[in-house]
Parts: structure tokens; sequence; C-alpha cells
């Protein structure tokens, strides 16, 4: 009972958030300068066509009347009219959302087990050059943002080594119809081996750009929880009964250290969403981020809208689920 009322309480707490999230981003992109309906229009609309545009798309009422209008909207499902395509935008932002979600989670993966392994052999080697490596390794890794790293990858390995692709998400020559959006996760479901390679050499560069700075965050806490959880009484008991090294570090302290590494995975995992907005368009992705980017510059207020809501709610769940995680993993705060 304590855990379904700790989950009711923060789901309470997501919709708050949401809603706080929805009003915030009404009320600024309708107070910044500019009007989006004059983008629609050629040079030589009258007023009555700007009038007529402006009564479709509600822009003639207040902004209180415009979000009860557009909150009545979204609680069944329409969150309106994209301005720039005259798309519906659920239509369109759950059509981007999947490319957006498999380059995320191939990133986790990357940032995983590099910052992992980093972890792990800074601790296996502590007090050594291997440490010190490890250390100035995940510190250079962090004090570059994930898009110059994007851009010294174009350079490497798309144009002085040209191994991946530099843009795009799949190549239009492959002969696949994807029934979902999730084409990684399709092809691999398929076996179709020729579609995942494409797939992966499209997505290698944009994903190792993101996973780069969150691998250095999890091998430097990761390391640092390790080497405190090296010192603690049952680590030595093990030691005594003729435990390796290694095995010490993998069977007996890893366990207990990666939980603070966890929550700070989900955190992360959040913002690494976020940073594909810049890494999207800097590789011509098809994702969520580029259409971001696009929805800005053509001031498609509804678009903006609908993708802002999407990435809160993405962010609120993807932190309730660490938390629940973080609960079921350790034992003091399950039975408490």
């Amino acid at each position: 009972m304590t855990l379904l009322r700790t989950v009711l309480l923060r789901l309470i707490t997501t919709l708050i958030t949401l809603l706080g999230v929805a009003v915030i981003v009404f009320v600024v992109i309708r107070v910044v300068p500019g009007n989006p309906i004059a983008m629609m229009l050629p040079p030589g609309a009258t007023e009555a066509d700007i009038l007529r545009l402006e009564t479709q798309y509600g822009f003639d009422k207040s902004i209180p009347q415009q979000f009860v209008i557009w909150l009545g909207g979204v609680m069944q499902g329409d969150f309106g009219m994209s301005i720039s395509t005259r798309q519906p935008v659920s239509t369109l932002v759950l059509s981007r959302l999947p490319a957006t979600l498999e380059l995320s989670i191939v990133a986790l993966l990357i940032a995983v087990i590099a910052g992992g392994t980093m972890a792990l052999l800074g601790t296996r080697f502590r007090d050594t050059k291997t440490e010190g490596l490890v250390d100035v390794t995940a510190g250079m890794a962090l004090s570059i943002p994930d898009f110059l790293w994007g851009l010294v990858l174009i350079l490497l390995f798309g144009v002085l080594w040209p191994i991946f692709h530099i843009s795009g998400r799949i190549s239009p020559s492959l002969d696949i119809d994807f029934t979902t959006n999730f084409y990684l996760f399709e092809a691999i479901l398929r076996l179709r081996f020729d579609v995942i390679a494409d797939l992966i050499g499209h997505m290698f560069m944009p994903a190792v750009a993101l996973a780069i700075p969150l691998a250095a965050i999890i091998a430097q806490l990761l390391k640092q929880s390790l080497k405190e959880t090296m010192n603690l009484d049952y680590v030595t008991l093990a030691r005594t009964k003729g435990y390796g090294e290694g095995k010490v570090i993998t069977s007996e302290a890893l366990p207990n250290a990666i939980l603070p590494t966890l929550t700070l995975v989900g955190v992360q995992f959040t913002f690494l969403i976020g940073g594909t907005v810049i890494i999207e368009r800097l590789f011509s992705y098809e994702g969520l981020g580029n259409m971001a980017i696009d929805a800005v510059i053509n001031r498609d207020l509804p678009l903006i809208q609908g993708i802002v809501i999407l990435f809160a709610l993405l962010f609120t769940l993807i932190n309730l689920a660490v938390d629940m995680l973080y609960v079921v993993l350790n034992p003091r705060l399950r039975h408490a």
C-alpha cells in the first residue's frame, strides 16, 4: 500500500507539473514578437486573409480563452493542427518520437557500457597510472559538449575516413515496408541484418556524440562509489574468503555502489533526450528534436506546444520509473 500511495502521489505531481509546463509554454510563445499567421501567407495577402486564418487557429481570442480551448482539445487527445504542415500535431509528434527514443536508448547503452567499463578499470587498478588515465579521459569527455563531439566525429568518420553515414536515418535504397516507426526494433525482430547495419550506420555517430559526456559522468560517480564501498566490512570479509579482486569488485562492491549511479543515469537520461535537439539537427536525423527546431523557425505554435508537452511527459515518466526502480532495488526502502 505504501508503494501504491507513492505511485499515486507521483502521478498527481506529474499531472500538476505538466499543467504548469503547458501554461508557461503557452503564454511565453504567444508573447514573443512575431506573427505565425503572416509567415503562412504570401506577400500579397489581404487583411481579410489574415483575419480568416487567425479565426481558424483561434488567435483572435485572448490568451486565457485560447488556453482553455487548447486544453479542452488536449483532454480529448487533440493537440491542434500544425501551422506549417497543416497536419494534426499528435500525428506529427508521434511519428517522430520513435526515432528519438531509439537514438536516446542506443546512446544510453553506449554510455552505460563505456562509463561502467571505465569505472571498473579505475577501481581495479586504483592508485595506478590506469586510474589517472581514466580520470583524465573522463574529464576531457565531460569538458566538451556533445555537439562538438558530433562535429569531431563527422570530420573523422564522415570526411577523413567515411565509415558511417553523416545524415539521415535510413538509406532510401533499402526495400522494406515498416509496420511501425521503431525501425531498429522492428528490423531486429524481423532479423533484417542489412537494415540493422544501415540503421546503426546512420545512428552510430549521433549516439556516440550524445553518449560521451554521459559516459564520463557515469565513470566518475560509479568509480567514486566503488572506492568507498571497497573499504566496507563485507568487502573485507569477501577478501578473507579468498575471492579475487575482480570478483570482489563485481560481485560484492558493485551491487551496492551502483544504486546512486542508477539515480544519476535516470536524471541524465532526460537531459540526453533533450540534447537530441541539437544533435539531430547536426546529423539531419529525422527525429523529434529536428522537428522542434523547424517548428521554432516557422513559429508553429501548436507544434511547439505538442513537442514541449511530450518532452515534459517523457521527463516526468522517466524520473518516476527511476524512483520506483530505486525502491525495488534498495531493500531498506522496499521494506520501510
